[in-house]
């Protein structure tokens, strides 16, 4: 039996992948409601720190991934003394710190945004000022789809930040405060690496996040096969710094000036990489039961120009309007996906639609349609 922890969209697709291929899987997501759940073998939906949990986690299974990288640490480390956890503990420790993974990829020479740490909130106003306006503050861990985040845009900015961290800090709290960058394009690459530093790379994907979140994601990225190569160079190279195993995104910026920057890698299957399920041979969580069980690793072939759009919040209700449902069942090429997640709330990603097609701006034109509906 595989177990997943973390039972929400990611936990779910991975459950399928791995019930596919006739594995048995125990999910461990302390919401009683996270959809993946519904399919697995064995649900535990007590804290990750519980003991018992624990011990009937690890007792049930063989090996272990997860589907986030805020899982605690302190859990995966635990589960590493008896199964297989991949990727790893160390290389959760890292990437799920913000402050850590910039500092890791920055003594590689990775290429990276100029950053500073925040160790205490009287700290942020002169960091701020050092890197200059605009910067981001972010949180060093947790947060995501834009949530632990600010833009700074001025010495005012900064102040009453500065104000509202100190008054609401806990303990160990670090922040990171990065230079704003402005980009021409957002890129992401799909590293799959296996036990024996066997690596596979996907398509270079093309993203738009709105608010933090991700809206689209195109693929192949709109850009020229020499800044693609050179976007999969460096994220195959940063994985294998890692000497990570399992599947990863590294989320890239490309300037204007032609030049790239490492923004954030993932340690998971990644929201920009659901176009794998429906336009690829092998999906990015077969990869991840792959990796996972020590199997040879899938082709990672794209099989059609895809483009993804995801339903935040309400908009999942509005697809499923009866005007909206027929003309999107009627669209050549569009595979709808909804996460079965109980309650609807603002930004909360409740499903995607993707769409296939001979030609790149054919997709691309449909997905726009579609995003106009909604």
């Amino acid at each position: 039996m595989l177990g997943v922890l973390g039972g929400g969209q990611l936990g779910a697709m991975f459950t399928g992948a791995a019930r596919r291929l006739g594995y048995r899987v125990a999910v461990w997501d302390p919401d009683s409601e996270a959809p993946a759940h519904r399919s697995a073998d064995l649900s535990l939906s007590v804290p990750f720190t519980d003991d018992a949990g624990l011990k009937e986690f690890s007792r049930s299974i063989d090996a272990a991934t997860y589907e986030w990288e805020n899982i605690p640490v302190a859990l995966a480390e635990a589960l590493e003394r008896s199964r297989p956890v991949r990727p790893g503990s160390g290389v959760l420790r890292v990437l799920q710190n913000r402050l850590d993974q910039k500092t890791f990829l920055a003594d590689r020479q990775f290429p990276v945004a100029v950053f500073r740490a925040v160790s205490d909130p009287t700290e942020l106003k002169s960091g701020a000022h050092a890197l200059g306006f605009p910067c981001l503050c972010k949180t060093a861990t947790a947060g995501y789809d834009g949530k632990g985040q600010w833009r700074l845009t001025s010495s005012m900015d900064a102040d009453r930040l500065q104000e509202r961290l100190a008054y609401a800090m806990n303990p160990n709290t670090r922040w990171i405060i990065e230079q704003f960058v402005t980009f021409a394009k957002e890129l992401s690459v799909l590293v799959v690496r296996a036990m024996d530093g066997e690596c596979r790379l996907y398509p270079v994907a093309e993203n738009v996040h709105d608010a933090g979140i991700l809206r689209t994601t195109f693929v192949p990225a709109d850009i020229a096969p020499a800044i693609a190569e050179q976007a999969q160079e460096i994220a195959a190279s940063a994985i294998h710094a890692l000497q990570g195993v399992g599947v990863f995104c590294v989320e890239l910026f490309l300037l204007p000036d032609g030049r790239l920057l490492v923004n954030e890698i993932a340690p998971r299957p990644h929201n920009s990489a659901h176009y794998t399920l429906d336009a690829c041979t092998i999906s990015q969580f077969e990869q991840q039961v792959r990796t996972l069980c020590g199997l040879p690793l899938g082709d990672v072939r794209l099989l059609s120009p895809a483009a993804m759009v995801n339903l935040i919040g309400d908009e999942v209700i509005r697809a499923f309007s009866e005007e909206n449902a027929k003309a999107l069942l009627r669209t050549p090429g569009a595979k709808l996906h909804v996460y079965g997640k109980s309650a609807v709330r603002p930004g909360r990603k409740m499903g995607h639609v993707t769409f296939l097609g001979a030609e790149s701006q054919d997709v691309r034109d449909a997905a726009l349609r579609f995003q106009r509906t909604l």
